[in-house]
């Protein structure tokens, strides 16, 4: 205990000593001598992932999707990007579920899935090093229907993609009659109406490489029709059309909180000159989420808290006021009798003993 007492005693970084380890290039200098290790830090992603399980998952569903961090600056790197209307960088995440494998900062002049078959080469041989056998399904919006993807996972054991296709009018008329039925419906009934088909498709402009599985959503709204497409290497036996739909590939929508959590622990101040400083900084958003969410998933189980997202648990958990009083055996922490979530914060204390 006197160890730690002293530890808690020693000075902490200050910024300059910060600004130094964001700012270095990796090679040895006088004045940047702190360096980081990308292949360490995404190994340990999948690492942690591969920790949090007990035993070998049913299935393992990795999900692919960008998102924009708007640029006020000369940043390395800085492109206009014309579908968020602003400069920007365009990183790339990969998610199981709640576990966060993959972020990587890339500039936003390239198209959405550029550099993903690499990660998710990366990341899988990883997790077949653990579990050999565990059935892998890749999932993405239309950004990441590309060909090598799907070729890839064609080609691989246990491994299968769903990905959201983007509408066009070659298969607006394809689905023509479904969505003509949609439509009747939402006259007879004035609710929502969905019809699922599906068919082997392929691309006039021999972008896909064979023909593949499309399940449509022709959907009629108020006012509206709304159709959806999705291609997929699962089989109809395995995953009928409207199960497949609206029981898998919908659920990727979830990853979108994900995101938004990290921007939450400030994923997106990009404001170093540099992108290797950029990535460092997304990698602190990246382990602050790391760490926030095995606090979710071990102290928080069985609490109003289990599901709530990273902000929420800061400012009720974290961010409050503590008087803390180091002694050789104890280390007190002495919270205001006004603090709201006592009984929380006791059980999550009490979980993590466990």
């Amino acid at each position: 205990m006197l160890a730690g007492k002293r530890d808690l005693e020693e000075p902490l970084a200050g910024r300059s000593t910060l600004n130094r380890m964001e700012l270095s290039t990796g090679q040895p200098s006088r004045y940047k001598k702190i360096t980081y290790w990308k292949q360490a830090i995404d190994a340990l992603l999948v690492d942690v992932f591969l920790e949090a399980f007990d035993e070998e998952p049913e299935r393992i569903v990795l999900d692919l999707d960008t998102t924009d961090v708007e640029l006020h600056g000369g940043q390395e790197g800085r492109f206009f990007h014309g579908y968020y209307d602003e400069y920007c960088y365009l990183p790339l995440y990969i998610f199981c579920g709640e576990h966060l494998l993959c972020v990587r900062l890339r500039e936003a002049n390239q198209d959405a899935s550029a550099g993903s078959l690499a990660e998710v080469q990366r990341i899988v041989q990883q997790i077949r090093e653990r579990w050999p056998e565990v059935p892998i399904i890749l999932r993405g919006d239309s950004g990441f229907c590309r060909d090598e993807l799907m070729d890839w996972c064609e080609q691989r054991h246990r491994m299968d993609y769903l990905f959201g296709v983007a509408r066009n009018e070659r298969l607006h008329r394809i689905i023509a009659a479904q969505l003509a039925e949609a439509k009747a419906e939402h006259a007879r009934t004035g609710r929502m109406a969905r019809v699922f088909t599906e068919f082997l498709h392929n691309t006039t402009k021999e972008s896909w490489s064979r023909d593949r599985r499309v399940v449509a959503k022709a959907e009629q709204l108020e006012g509206k029709e709304n159709p959806r497409y999705v291609v997929t290497s699962l089989s109809a036996e395995q995953w009928p059309a409207q199960q497949l739909y609206e029981e898998l590939y919908c659920r990727r929508g979830d990853m979108e909180n994900r995101i938004k959590e990290q921007f939450q622990l400030f994923a997106d101040r990009a404001s170093a000159e540099s992108m290797r400083a950029n990535q460092l900084r997304m990698y602190w958003s990246a382990m602050a989420y790391v760490l926030m969410s095995g606090l979710r998933r071990l102290g928080l189980r069985a609490t109003e808290l289990a599901q709530a997202q990273v902000a929420t648990i800061r400012t009720r958990l974290l961010k409050i006021g503590a008087l803390v009083r180091v002694s050789v055996r104890r280390i007190w922490l002495a919270m205001a009798s006004g603090y709201p979530w006592q009984g929380l914060f006791q059980q999550v204390w009490a979980n993590l003993r466990c």
